[in-house]
C-alpha cells in the first residue's frame, strides 16, 4: 500500500464499480480541471495519448492543461466496454472546437490500469478525430458534468 489517499471504488472491480469508475473519470475530464484530473494517476503513472507519452503527475498535468487550451468547450462521453481485476477498457467520444471555429468530434478507446488505492497507473489511449460541421453536434449540455439524462454513446449510435 502507497501513502496515496484512495480514489474509489477501488479494484477489484464489479460491474458496477467499474461503470462508476468510468462516470467519475468522465465527470472530472468535463471539469477541465487540470489539477483535479491529475490527482486520479500515480505520481509516477505511465500514458500513451496518441503520439505523446506523459510520464507522471506534472507531465500530465501540462499535457491535459495544453489540451483544454487548444480543445474548447470541450465535451467528452465515456462508456465501460470491458474490465477485470484491476483494468478497464473504455470507448469515448468527445467533442471540442479549435481556436479557429472548426468542430471536431474524437472517437477512441482507452486501456486502465489501477493499484491498490484506486489511482490509475497506466493509460493507454488511440484516438481518430473527424472534422464536423457545428450542426453536426451530439453534445449540447452546459460545459461542465454531462447531465444524467443526457443519452450516452450506445444511445446515440456512436
Amino acid at each position: 500500500m502507497t501513502d496515496e489517499p484512495q480514489r474509489p471504488p477501488l479494484p477489484p472491480f464489479t460491474r458496477d464499480a467499474a461503470i462508476e469508475k468510468v462516470r467519475l473519470a468522465e465527470d472530472g475530464w468535463n471539469s477541465r480541471d487540470p489539477e483535479r484530473v491529475a490527482l486520479a494517476y500515480t505520481a509516477d503513472s505511465r500514458w500513451r495519448n496518441r503520439a505523446e507519452f506523459p510520464r507522471g503527475r506534472e507531465q500530465i498535468r501540462a499535457f491535459l492543461a495544453g489540451k483544454w487550451d487548444r480543445e474548447q468547450e470541450y465535451r467528452l462521453i465515456k462508456e465501460l466496454w470491458a474490465y477485470t481485476d484491476n483494468r478497464i477498457a473504455v470507448r469515448f467520444a468527445y467533442e471540442y472546437r479549435d481556436a479557429a471555429g472548426q468542430w471536431y468530434r474524437a472517437y477512441g478507446n482507452e486501456n486502465w490500469e489501477f493499484d491498490e488505492n484506486g489511482l490509475m497507473r497506466e493509460r493507454h489511449a488511440s484516438i481518430n478525430d473527424l472534422l464536423i460541421d457545428e450542426s453536426e453536434r451530439l453534445f449540447h449540455w452546459p460545459q461542465g458534468r454531462r447531465p444524467d439524462d443526457h443519452p450516452g454513446l450506445s444511445e446515440l449510435g456512436l
